[in-house]
């Protein structure tokens, strides 16, 4: 099947002014959806180390964002964000949410945006094995397997694939990572499997997560915030961060995304 191995500076590079407001908006809207089916169903208060990033700008004013970050007693860490200059060909946007070390079941993590053609992530970030932990694998992950083979033969969704290693590693057998046009067929597909994943996880969370024994929390806990950090500070994408907004908000921006500054206590 047909892939895309380039860096998002290579992307951007090839087609550097197309306006992709529109197609923000909707990604956007999509995140925000999923994002009102989280809050049904957990309680959470908002972090005030990232409250002065509601929203944020450049010097200048052009790129523009939004962090906002969430914890509650089920909910170690949730991040709802935004990056870019949509009239420019770059977008990014976050939902990621990472439990508390009460249950076992996985995280949940959606990126997208626009490099200028679509850029679309969706998983389930494992917190167990998955080469060892049979149980674990079948549970949370065999559900999903048959979505994801629908789409990995679609030659109409092409994989993307990062050159950084580490990032190819953090993604799953059932994780979604496209580049796709920015069509409204896209659009529709990619919302559609957004609330696929969104919904499926929540049942694993509601009706079917394995309590974790009391004194297995810690080192669950421990290796949530390891990979949580790793996978934001690793993220080939930071240096476009760092260009628009300089490096010391750069690095605030990432020290956002996975906790680094929080003021409340984890679960």
């Amino acid at each position: 099947m047909s892939a895309t191995v380039k860096t998002l500076f290579e992307l951007l590079n090839e087609n550097p002014t197309q306006d992709r407001t529109q197609v923000f908006e909707q990604l956007w809207n999509i995140l925000g959806e999923l994002r009102a089916k989280v809050d049904a169903r957990f309680s959470t208060e908002p972090d005030s180390s990232v409250a002065d990033l509601q929203p944020y700008q450049s010097a200048d004013g052009k790129a523009k964002g939004l962090l906002s970050a969430f914890v509650g007693k089920e909910i170690d860490w949730m991040v709802h964000s935004y990056i870019g200059i949509p009239t420019q060909s770059f977008t990014n946007m976050h939902l990621t949410i990472y439990l508390g070390p009460h249950i076992r079941a996985p995280h949940f993590g959606l990126a997208t945006g626009t490099m200028p053609d679509i850029f679309y992530y969706v998983d389930y970030i494992p917190r167990a094995d998955l080469l060892t932990d049979f149980d674990y694998l079948d549970k949370y992950y065999q559900p999903a397997n048959e979505t994801y083979l629908k789409f990995r033969n679609d030659k109409e969704f092409p994989q993307f694939v990062s050159k950084t290693l580490y990032m190819r590693t953090s993604i799953s057998e059932i994780g979604h990572c496209y580049l796709v046009p920015p069509t409204q067929k896209m659009i529709d597909s990619l919302r559609d499997l957004s609330h696929d994943m969104l919904d499926r996880w929540l049942k694993y969370v509601v009706d079917e997560a394995e309590i974790v024994p009391m004194e297995e929390r810690a080192a669950l806990a421990e290796r949530d915030l390891l990979i949580r950090k790793a996978i934001v500070e690793r993220d080939p994408a930071n240096p476009i961060g760092e260009k628009l907004f300089g490096k010391p908000m750069a690095d605030r921006l990432v020290r956002g995304l996975w906790g680094g500054d929080r003021t409340l206590p984890r679960p």
